[in-house]
């Protein structure tokens, strides 16, 4: 146990975030998104490359999420589902169920898990290619996701473009990127062309 009592945890790998905010995500700065109605939509997506939950190994493990909150996610009343490759253990699905509800503390689900409602665990295959900002996700039976690099409006070059966030909860550095999704998965459906997409490491923990 930590010193909260809580099962201590870990979780190292990446982040594959799909959102409906402009490229860049506003919602990292200021706090508050710039889609079109004011809300903040998600598909994102979790290969764990290291972790635990006490004892229950979940280096491996891939875990995804959708997330539907109607206006900024500070302001709460969201709704969120989380997917996990059948692949994992029993043990290893309750162990991400507590994480991200925020129910063992430790960022980002602490902060996440008081703002949005689960609604429920879908278990589906996940496959992804990693490849940086060209990275793609596909859930069978759930959606889909790619992302690509922000393109120069005049010549159509790629524009590299890395988000610094030196106190950041969820990252640090994020490769940002334009990309297309779409999720459907216990009564929330998500569809978005051309919008946010950023790629990163992530190291979370409780401890």
């Amino acid at each position: 146990m930590v010193g909260n009592g809580k099962t201590p945890w870990r979780i190292k790998g990446k982040w594959l975030e799909y959102c409906n905010c402009n490229p860049g995500c506003t919602c990292n700065f200021s706090g508050y998104p710039t889609s079109d109605d004011g809300s903040c939509k998600t598909f994102v997506g979790v290969p764990v490359d290291e972790g635990h939950c006490g004892d229950v190994d979940l280096a491996g493990v891939k875990f995804a999420a959708i997330v539907d909150w109607p206006g900024p996610i500070h302001e709460g009343n969201g709704k969120a589902v989380l997917v996990v490759d059948p692949a994992a253990s029993e043990e290893q699905v309750n162990a991400l169920a507590q994480i991200c509800t925020g129910q063992l503390g430790g960022m980002p689900w602490e902060i996440f898990g008081k703002t949005y409602q689960a609604v429920g665990i879908v278990r589906a295959p996940i496959e992804w290619q990693i490849d940086g900002r060209r990275t793609w996700m596909r859930i069978e039976g759930v959606g889909e996701a790619e992302g690509d690099t922000l393109k120069n409006p005049v010549t159509g070059a790629d524009n590299v473009v890395e988000i610094v966030l030196p106190e950041g909860f969820i990252w640090t550095r994020g490769e940002c990127g334009q990309g297309s999704f779409e999720a459907e998965a216990e009564g929330i459906h998500l569809k978005y062309d051309d919008t946010n997409w950023i790629y990163a490491g992530v190291d979370w923990s409780n401890q």
